[in-house]
């Protein structure tokens, strides 16, 4: 059996993700509490209570990888060891903070600062990104290359690409993949044209902080969304890193080289199934567990060893 641990993006987010990991684990609160001694802002409010922050980018990130990493801790009593984690774009920092790239204290920092790069990178309203639902990738991108100002984001699983860019870029494309077919091109709403290269200033000066933190060489080996590829030392990461906030997030790729390399259960990390949904329109075939309750980390456990 090979196993992943997969993470979640930007849009799983929740109000009370994590809450109960936070009440009935002790390693799980610690997360939280070294969370608040490196942040700005109090961590548990916009996890726990009703506020605007938590879909606020510049909030959203460090709040998404908290309660991620909080999860992780409560299984990671279970000496449950992955073979390969990844995550999508914001959730590659909680695969590598797993991997020990880099210490959660610096990767929550790290996603901080990331989060306030990408959120000041584009005044609002100028950049917008949409979802293409039921057309080939050949086709989104063949449509981008012809339209500029617009560029495929993510390719999430078969039939799932979004496309970010400048607003009347991404209407026009949204207009010309309809015409070519696409079941259904939903606006999503976000506060920016992520992973286009209207972002890449972000990615420079976040490039910029990660000179200032410690990243080693990964214990386990971790996907990165800008090639698909397992990194199994850290000479590229912070490039690589640098290039993911204005690149696209090759997350269909990522899967599919796992699965050749062997990896045939995924188990998700964090609030929501957005991961496991995708993973499933990739390959079938693999088996899925999903963790974003307390109770859910011992029937997993419990689950894969039944399995052996």
């Amino acid at each position: 059996m090979g196993i992943a641990f997969v993470f979640p993006g930007q849009g799983a987010q929740k109000v009370g993700m994590a809450r109960d990991f936070y009440d009935n684990s002790d390693v799980s609160r610690k997360i939280f509490e070294l969370a608040d001694e490196n942040l700005d802002f109090d961590i548990k409010k916009v996890c726990f209570e009703e506020n605007k922050e938590i879909d606020i980018t510049e909030y959203t990130q460090a709040a998404l990888l908290t309660a991620c990493l909080s999860m992780y801790k409560e299984l990671e009593k279970y000496n449950l060891k992955p073979d390969v984690c990844a995550g999508l774009s914001l959730g590659e920092y909680a695969a590598m903070a797993v991997c020990g790239v880099m210490s959660f204290e610096d990767a929550v920092r790290a996603v901080r600062k990331r989060g306030k790069l990408m959120q000041e990178a584009v005044p609002y309203g100028i950049g917008s990104m949409a979802a293409v639902i039921g057309l080939e990738n050949e086709i989104v991108e063949k449509v981008c290359n012809d339209i500029e100002g617009v560029e495929v984001a993510n390719y999430n699983c078969p039939g799932q690409v979004v496309i970010s860019g400048i607003d009347k870029s991404v209407k026009k494309a949204s207009e010309q993949l309809t015409e070519e077919g696409a079941r259904r091109v939903l606006p999503l709403n976000v506060s920016g044209p992520f992973h286009s290269s209207m972002l890449k200033d972000a990615g420079e000066k976040l490039g910029e902080f990660l000179d200032t933190i410690e990243i080693n060489n990964p214990k386990i080996p971790y996907v990165t969304n800008v090639t698909a590829e397992y990194i199994n030392e850290n000479t590229q990461i912070k490039d690589l890193l640098k290039k993911q906030v204005c690149s696209s997030v090759k997350w269909q790729q990522s899967v599919e080289n796992m699965i050749k390399n062997g990896i045939d259960t995924f188990i998700e990390i964090g609030p929501g199934r957005t991961i496991t949904g995708f993973v499933k329109k990739i390959d079938s075939n693999v088996k899925l567990y999903n963790i974003q309750k307390f109770e859910d980390v011992e029937k997993v456990v419990r689950a894969l060893e039944g399995e052996n």
